[in-house]
């Protein structure tokens, strides 16, 4: 029976693993047992997904990704090229750890830049936007913008990637904002710190 994805020849799928329809697996990548990639996918060349592993639809991850256990990707979440993830938070080489490791939570259509890192045991919330090389080393809220190292909120993202620069109103008595995205139109109001769409 023709499988409905596709694997590069110099990949290596193990057994037990679940690929949706339409995913693509390029070169030199290797998918662990017990991996779970949901449909339409893309993995890049040199791109390791390890054993119990969780992606979900329309995922994409960049060149030399390695997505350890513990991490898991909702829908439509982009991995930048070469961007880390961790698993242990006290990796030690005479103490290993086996099968314990931190969760980490890439929530749905969160994007991360080349060379971020996000260190394990935190969740990125949902549309939020890791800049290119920043160190994430807490929680990140939803539709955040974060750069640095360590990596800090400068700012808010629409969902559809555009900063967030046109505020069109402001309750200074409720400690509101209103914002809207000058892109595709949507408006979102922040209160004591969290962005919600409206």
């Amino acid at each position: 029976m023709e499988k409905e994805y596709f694997v590069h020849p110099s990949s290596y799928v193990d057994d037990n693993v679940e690929i949706g329809a339409g995913t693509k697996i390029w070169h030199f990548s290797h998918v662990q047992s017990g991996a779970t990639i949901g449909r339409n996918c893309s993995l890049g060349q040199n791109v390791n997904i390890g054993n119990n592993v969780r992606i979900g639809n329309g995922v994409r991850i960049q060149n030399n990704v390695s997505v350890y256990e513990g991490v898991e990707l909702e829908d439509n979440v982009f991995c930048g090229p070469s961007c880390v993830f961790t698993n242990v938070v006290k990796p030690r080489s005479h103490f290993p750890v086996h099968g314990v490791y931190a969760k980490t939570l890439i929530k749905e259509g969160a994007s991360l830049g080349a060379n971020s890192t996000v260190v394990c045991g935190h969740t990125v919330g949902r549309s939020a936007l890791i800049a290119a090389g920043a160190v994430v080393a807490k929680d990140v809220p939803d539709f955040a913008l974060m750069a640095g190292v360590p990596a800090r909120r400068i700012g808010w993202v629409c969902e559809c990637g555009v900063r967030l620069d046109n505020r069109i109103a402001e309750d200074n008595n409720c400690k509101r904002e209103t914002y809207k995205c000058d892109a595709c139109g949507a408006e979102y109001m922040e209160s004591s710190g969290v962005l919600k769409k409206i």
